[in-house]
């Protein structure tokens, strides 16, 4: 049986989270312009090297954590791999949550998905590992 339809959700978010803070590190080391003035005040500082490590950080996590998610569920790293991607999810909230002064909305769309990979990887793994003798039992939940 394949994964589940959260599962895959959570994973493919997973993985674009990820591919998205490794290029918002790229132009973080890269950028040579003038620095917003309110960034002075900002949490990290105002050196975007800094912000730019940790969003590079925080994408190769969040990259091997949606990998991990779709991996065999059979393993005994399936239930390790779940646990990665909900860990992620929520650095990847918390993450979100610094840049809330500068990108309101966009992190409050961030924060909200982060929300519902942690829903698809908690509550639906176990759709994962069900795979029921007779067809009747498909629809039964305990």
């Amino acid at each position: 049986m394949g994964p589940s339809g959260w599962l895959t959700f959570s994973a493919v978010v997973l993985v674009l989270a990820g591919i998205m803070r490794v290029i918002d590190a790229i132009w973080a080391f890269g950028y040579h312009g003038a620095i917003p003035d309110n960034l002075q005040g900002a949490l990290l500082g105002h050196s975007l090297a800094a912000y730019g490590w940790v969003w590079l950080i925080t994408g190769v996590i969040l990259i091997a954590a949606g990998i991990l998610v779709l991996g065999p569920s059979k393993k005994p790293s399936a239930e390790v791999s779940r646990w990665i991607g909900i860990i992620a999810a929520g650095l990847d909230a918390i993450a979100a949550i610094f840049v809330i002064p500068y990108y309101p909305v966009w992190s409050l769309i961030d924060i909200a998905i982060a929300v519902m990979v942690i829903y698809g990887l908690s509550a639906h793994f176990a759709d994962r590992e069900a795979s029921p003798s007779r067809p009747e039992q498909a629809h039964q939940h305990w």
